[in-house]
């Protein structure tokens, strides 16, 4: 089964600390990532840390399931799907957030998936929707970080 991986990379005027723990927390996460009609923890958790599960939802309807397998304040966040859509046969992705100064942090997304046949046969078009979709929820996240602090 083949491998398939993408990153997408944004520079957000803002210090790291503050861009990972906005991305973090769950009551900011439907203000900024547009591919998400919900984002939950589950199991009674508080906040996001390594061994937490959340449950998102697409705004097409599909639902997932991941745990938190890494959770290294400021640096890196990654998680991987424990329950999800049936295309998917593994799913897991990271989150890297680089200081580049005071206020300027280099944020990148790297998603690693495998699809179950007959979605293996639609791979080219499955990731590039998938980078399309992370590509703007960086977009996303940039403006609305920059805009809240601008705004406080």
């Amino acid at each position: 089964m083949e491998v398939i991986k993408f990153t997408e990379t944004i520079l957000i005027d803002e210090d790291a600390e503050k861009v990972f723990d906005f991305t973090q927390d769950y009551n900011n996460r439907l203000k900024w990532d547009t591919f998400l009609k919900k984002a939950d923890l589950t199991d009674g958790a508080l906040k996001a840390e390594k061994g937490v599960k959340a449950y998102c939802v697409a705004k097409n309807g599909i639902g997932m399931v991941t745990e938190y397998v890494t959770y290294n304040r400021p640096k890196v966040t990654a998680i991987k799907m424990t329950k999800g859509p049936f295309m998917f046969k593994s799913f897991s992705g990271s989150w890297t957030f680089k200081k580049i100064s005071t206020k300027k942090t280099e944020v990148v997304f790297l998603y690693s998936f495998t699809l179950r046949f007959p979605f293996s046969l639609l791979r080219t078009a499955i990731k590039n929707n998938l980078q399309a979709n992370v590509k703007q929820r960086l977009i996303d996240l940039k403006h609305n970080i920059e805009n809240e602090s601008s705004d406080n």
